[in-house]
């Protein structure tokens, strides 16, 4: 039998295999995945041995010996007594705790000045521009020492703290509220308003399902959205009339605002809708508009010449009543804020073209069922929900929940740097989208607004989520700058002071490895979902 070339058999079968380029992937998977590890036994092999040699104990049953210190904010019960373990999982919750408020204030304000960015308003386009550059341009780790230290020089002592309404009180130790009781009606009314979230997020995949294959929102929904615009309207008209009530008259009578609610409401159900607009203004430039102005000229010349603080004796006509007729001038200003906020609420709320309920969900409806269900349980139930207030006791506050000034500084410190960066992805992300797409959207007669929520924004995602993505993870990992204002996250409780004490340095560096690792693992998985599900399938 003759052979091809002179090679055997064996040979040729040999030569194939190794010229497979599977097999030589699988090869070298192998081969990399078992020099990793034995790397990995050398150096914990090496690290054991040289800790023996120094007579210095290894492995994790520190983690059930007393701490012996104190941690100044813990979400879960923390005493001297509790052992390494109860640190560790202090450290993580309060680092979720960052992470998670952080990561979506930072969304918000990213998005926003991202857009702004883009303003044809040239105020905005400059001041959006400015807070980019000054922020990503100074270190990070400067901006929470510049916040913290300016929470602690702005706000009064506890002798001097504000008291806002609600039982809310803020001083230079943090921002005090009151504290729910976790009883059987409280968990119940939270059960109710989870119910209704994922109501409305059920009803509007179907109804956005629908409109993608028939062209229009289901005619329920539309008929749905014309009775809660009108509960909307009502209250967000009975509240600006009681207020108008307390701000010109000092009291309120809940019969007469009921009535001019309801008169509003009535009118905004009519094609003469653009009156119960007139009469929202009305109402908010009355109630709020007119005292903050007042109160605002007659403090002008105290504050042009001896600046802020002859501002509450200028209004209250004594020095006694400064500091409460000073605060009286910025409630009301922020009042009017509140008050306009409302407005532009009730504009986007009634939209100046009925047909527009058909290509979009109504954000009337999501109100209602988010709001309305779980206060129609509340009193239908008879439950009664208990507060526990904070309250001064000697030099302090007791009671209620209390989030310290380092925590408030390490948020916002890290919302607004991280948000200047959000801002230029979203930026690039928006620019990067065909402008023929917009000129599209505006021959179809969209408004600013819909073209960049339902064509621009859409188009941008596959763009703007893998950088995000990026952002997030810097977001959670920078949190471990806390330590440097106090914070007690998990590097500065257990890198820190649980090292310092036990002196297991490779066990608790793994373990905060483990679970930095853990975080940013989770995040991209959920990550890569979402942009899955928002890339562009072409046809």
């Amino acid at each position: 039998m003759s052979v091809e070339n002179g090679a055997s058999p064996r040979a040729q079968t040999a030569s194939s295999i190794l010229n497979n380029p599977t097999v030589r992937a699988v090869f070298y998977q192998v081969a990399l995945v078992i020099s990793v590890v034995v790397l990995f036994w050398w150096l914990w092999s090496n690290a054991m041995q040289n800790l023996a040699l120094q007579n210095k104990a290894t492995g994790f049953g520190f983690l059930n010996q007393v701490s012996g210190f104190n941690i100044s904010f813990a979400l879960i019960p923390f005493e001297r007594t509790s052992s390494y373990l109860t640190v560790y999982f202090v450290g993580i919750l309060n680092t979720l705790l960052v992470a998670a408020i952080g990561i979506v204030l930072a969304t918000i304000l990213g998005f926003t000045m991202g857009i702004a960015r883009l303003s044809k308003n040239v105020l905005i386009r400059g001041f959006a521009a400015v807070y980019v550059e000054l922020t990503r341009n100074t270190p990070l780790l400067l901006q929470l020492i510049f916040w913290y230290f300016l929470s602690l020089n702005a706000f009064p002592p506890v002798r001097q703290s504000w008291e806002l309404p609600g039982s809310i009180v803020v001083n230079q130790r943090g921002l005090s509220f009151p504290a729910p009781a976790f009883d059987g009606p409280f968990l119940l009314l939270v059960a109710v308003a989870l119910l209704a979230v994922v109501i409305v997020f059920v009803m509007r995949r179907w109804a956005m399902k629908a409109r993608d294959v028939s062209g229009t929102i289901p005619s329920g929904i539309v008929t749905a959205a014309h009775y809660t615009d009108v509960i909307v309207v009502f209250a967000i008209a009975w509240l600006l009339a009681l207020f108008a009530q307390v701000m010109i008259l000092g009291e309120a009578n809940t019969i007469a605002s009921t009535l001019t609610a309801a008169v509003i409401a009535a009118v905004s159900a009519t094609r003469y809708e653009r009156l119960a607009r007139l009469a929202i203004i009305a109402l908010v430039v009355v109630g709020a508009g007119v005292p903050a102005m007042l109160a605002a000229l007659s403090a002008l010349p105290a504050f042009l010449s001896n600046g802020f603080d002859a501002v509450g004796a200028a209004i209250g006509g004594t020095q006694g009543l400064e500091a409460d007729a000073g605060r009286t001038v910025i409630a009301r200003v922020l009042a009017f804020v509140l008050a306009a906020a409302a407005i532009w609420h009730a504009f986007r709320t009634i939209p100046e073209k009925r047909g527009s309920r058909n290509l979009r969900f109504p954000v009337s409806l999501s109100v209602v069922l988010i709001v309305g269900l779980p206060t129609l349980f509340y009193f239908l139930s008879g439950a009664e929900l208990a507060f526990d207030p904070p309250e001064l006791q000697g030099f302090n506050f007791r009671g209620g929940w209390t989030a310290p000034p380092e925590l408030t500084a390490l948020i916002f410190g890290l919302v607004v740097y991280t948000a200047a960066f959000i801002a230029e992805i979203v930026r690039a992300g928006i620019q990067a989208v065909n402008y023929g797409q917009t000129e599209a959207a505006a021959s179809l007669g969209l408004k600013d607004g819909d073209r960049l929520r339902l064509v621009i924004i859409p188009q941008a995602q596959r763009i703007i989520v893998p950088p995000l993505t990026s952002q997030y993870l810097n977001l959670t990992k920078n949190s471990s700058l806390g330590a440097a204002i106090g914070f007690p996250e998990l590097v500065n409780v257990f890198v820190g002071t649980a090292l310092n004490q036990s002196g297991r340095a490779i066990e608790i560096i793994g373990m905060t490895m483990l679970v930095y690792l853990t975080f940013s693992l989770a995040t991209s998985l959920f990550m890569n979902w979402y942009n899955a599900r928002v890339a562009l399938v072409e046809r």
